[in-house]
């Protein structure tokens, strides 16, 4: 269910129409790839196979639950997932929904990957998911695993699954190991729209999800994305998204009951990485439903809620708005703030709000004038990051520092700068207090201290600034919303916090350690959001003290 008031509302009735009109519906769910313009139609001609995965994927089912029950006979129920962008994204929410126990490990922050060897490899398969297998991350989480099983005395191969595209490197060097499984995913589907795909399901099914209700959940509301009729949901959805007038393009979505684990996150990589490029595209804010966007809302906010469905609803309809448990997910005491406030409602079981999602991005696209199925400007980080590798340059020099934090940045944003509180007010001073936004970048330990040191940064530095702020921990963002920093609207102002691990890890077969590898990968993304022209302020603490430090730094009184 989608409903829509306000200048959301708008622009589904001005929208709509026109899409009906196209049958851009149907058609997608036909796979048309002439639906973006002629300059993305070769992209698209491959990008489409996701519209029919509730179908494709069932080949899967009968060869999961064989190896399911092969893991659960041999006491090996740990489930380990190596993957970044995509392949973690979706696994991560299908799980967690399901209560389900899956370690995520989507990073190189040492102390994460150390965390994650550091369990019980008895009881532990790892998957590696990764379309290619050239994703530097999860080749050197693949490596250090191996290693450790062996050194346990556990058969590295019988312990491994790996989830990639046919016919890929990854799929070679599976074969030959000898590793315990592979998955083919569907080829003809991104990551970013993989959710239903092996890389979505295989993980959850060793985790004990019932994959195959996921599946027919989508199944059941996909005819109705295929229709092209004013009450389909994903074309108001995508209209809402997409076709505001001004364009309000900070969507910042936030939960209030639907009971989705992270659901937010996932949508947060499939809007900025589909939208994010050729100079526009749609932010994605995620935020809890007092988050200062909300309660002082700005000119270019949508605000969107994910609610909860008050029932089950009729199996093969889709729901209504009487479906939506308005109750439960205090809507009224929500919307108290922001009356005023473009307001769009959504609401559905996971595999439907997952289908509708990637319909609705797909359309949104549409109507932005670009193609939502290719990231030009995620391979720039990733040169710069192997550029800092293999030339291994000595680190730069800071600026200066304060109360062990090293700051660095551009010569213009520091002159005449001191302090770090110095250097962050010069950094918010560049903002565009009309259109801007702050996007923070967190290349730390998303599961220990920092994230509790950092929890309330994103929300302090949104009151500071009255400007809609971001908060991504690296390297996952780099395939998520580092395509938006760098393609979209040139608007950001960018805060990388990096610190020091605790823990050494080593990468078997190759010259550098983990380390090593995520501080590469931070220096090469603001090398290259520096030379977009993009404002990048640099703050490490060489401590957890530093860092604790840094958070009442960050959390400064509201402008």
């Amino acid at each position: 269910m989608v409903s829509a008031t306000g200048s959301a509302a708008d622009a589904v009735s001005q929208h709509v129409p026109t899409l009906v009109a196209d049958a851009v519906a149907s058609r997608l769910s036909a796979q048309d790839a002439t639906l973006w313009g002629p300059d993305a139609e070769a992209e698209a001609s491959v990008r489409l196979g996701w519209t029919a995965l509730h179908e494709t994927s069932r080949a899967l089912l009968e060869p999961l639950q064989a190896l399911c029950e092969e893991l659960r006979e041999e006491g090996v129920d740990r489930v380990v997932l190596a993957g970044m962008g995509g392949s973690s994204l979706a696994p991560e929410v299908i799980a967690g929904s399901a209560g389900a126990q899956l370690v995520v490990l989507d990073s190189t922050q040492p102390d994460q990957v150390a965390r994650a060897l550091g369990g019980d490899l008895a009881r532990t398969v790892l998957v590696v998911s990764s379309k290619s297998g050239g994703t530097v991350e999860t080749d050197s989480q693949r490596r250090a695993f191996e290693a450790a099983f062996t050194e346990a005395g556990i058969d590295a191969a019988s312990r491994i699954v790996v989830v990639t595209d046919p016919g890929s490197p990854l799929a070679a060097t599976a074969a030959e190991a000898g590793y315990r499984a592979v998955f083919e995913a569907d080829p003809h589907v991104g990551g970013r729209f993989s959710a239903l795909t092996a890389f979505g399901l295989v993980p959850s099914a060793l985790a004990g999800v019932d994959v195959a209700a996921l599946l027919d959940e989508a199944a059941a509301v996909a005819p109705f994305f295929a229709e092209d009729t004013e009450a389909n949901p994903a074309l108001v959805l995508g209209a809402a998204l997409a076709g505001t007038q001004p364009l309000r393009d900070k969507i910042v979505i936030t939960d209030v009951g639907s009971g989705l684990f992270h659901f937010g996150d996932w949508a947060e990589q499939l809007v900025a990485e589909s939208t994010g490029k050729e100079g526009t595209g749609l932010l994605p804010v995620v935020a809890d439903d007092q988050a200062p966007e909300l309660t002082h809302l700005a000119a270019d906010v949508l605000p969107v809620a994910l609610c909860p469905l008050a029932g089950e609803g009729v199996e093969g309809t889709a729901p209504s708005p009487d479906d939506v448990d308005l109750e439960n997910a205090n809507l009224e005491e929500w919307a108290a703030g922001v009356l005023d406030a473009t307001e769009v409602t959504v609401a559905g079981g996971l595999g439907a709000m997952f289908l509708l999602w990637e319909h609705a991005v797909a359309i949104a696209g549409r109507l932005l004038g670009i193609d939502p199925f290719d990231q030009p400007n995620v391979e720039s980080a990733k040169e710069a990051t192997r550029g800092l590798l293999e030339s291994t340059p000595a680190p730069e020099p800071p600026a200066f520092a304060d109360s062990g934090v090293e700051v660095r940045g551009s010569s213009a944003l520091l002159s005449g700068v001191e302090t770090v509180d110095e250097a962050v007010g010069a950094l918010l001073d560049t903002l565009d207090p009309e259109h801007g936004y702050v996007a923070v970048m967190a290349y730390l330990d998303r599961e220990g201290r920092p994230a509790e040191l950092l929890g309330g940064t994103r929300a302090a530095l949104a009151a500071r600034t009255g400007r809609p702020v971001t908060f991504g921990w690296g390297p996952r963002f780099l395939h998520s919303t580092g395509q938006l920093h760098k393609g979209g609207a040139p608007v950001g102002v960018f805060l990388q916090i990096t610190g020091e691990p605790e823990a050494r890890v080593e990468i078997p077969g190759r010259d550098f350690d983990f380390a090593t590898l995520i501080s590469a990968q931070a220096a090469g993304d603001a090398r290259v959001l520096a030379e977009e022209g993009r404002p990048v302020l640099r703050l490490h603490a060489t401590t957890s003290e530093a860092l604790a430090w840094l958070a009442g730094v960050l959390a400064g009184p509201a402008r």
